[in-house]
């Protein structure tokens, strides 16, 4: 019974020297095909690592693009932070500029002053700066004018209120009054 098992498995499974010999010698014997052969397994491994390259690229590309959109969250989460607390500043300032010349050495107005300039120290941490207006020429890009009033021509003659910048980007343009060519160098105190 084991010859007969033998023999049924070795009748059904090709013999060694037929399955492995069989296709190397025709490959052997041919060197073209054997060139032929090898030159398509070049052509797919270059396609291969072609591909790598690829992937590995756009994959840094998407790390490069997450990493700036997550800068630009944060600097517009910044801005917007930022362009609410204007306002409070801008109350501290109208209020220490129209402060009494009876109260001025009060100490609870000396201590409204330091928590103005804390308030100002931290907005320049942060990068925030006031956009120069009176007396400059009319910038469209920085300046919003609100009126006119007798000055010299295209020149900021006063600040209504205060414009600022976060870097190199614009939050809030300064609101001015622009001279119109008329009457000289006069400052338009009036034209609020």
């Amino acid at each position: 019974m084991t010859t007969q098992r033998g023999q049924e498995e070795t009748a059904g499974a090709p013999a060694p020297e037929e399955s492995a010999g069989a296709p190397d010698a025709a490959t052997t014997d041919d060197p073209d095909a054997l060139r032929a052969q090898l030159e398509q397994e070049r052509e797919k491994a270059q396609a291969y690592l072609q591909n790598w390259q690829r992937a590995a690229a756009d994959y840094q590309n998407f790390k490069r693009r997450v990493e700036e959109e997550r800068g630009e969250v944060a600097r517009l989460a910044n801005a917007a932070l930022i362009i609410n607390l204007l306002p409070l500043a801008d109350d501290l300032d109208r209020a220490l500029s129209n402060v009494d010349s009876h109260l001025a050495g009060l100490t609870w107005v000396d201590g409204i002053r330091l928590i103005q300039r804390k308030f100002q120290a931290v907005l320049d941490m942060a990068g925030v700066e006031e956009i120069p207006a009176d007396g400059q020429p009319f910038d469209p890009a920085v300046h919003e004018a609100i009126s006119q009033a007798p000055g010299e021509e295209n020149k900021v003659v006063s600040v209504v209120q205060k414009g600022y910048r976060l870097g190199d980007r614009v939050i809030r343009p300064a609101m001015v009054v622009v001279g119109t060519g008329e009457g000289g160098g006069d400052k338009a105190g009036d034209a609020r």
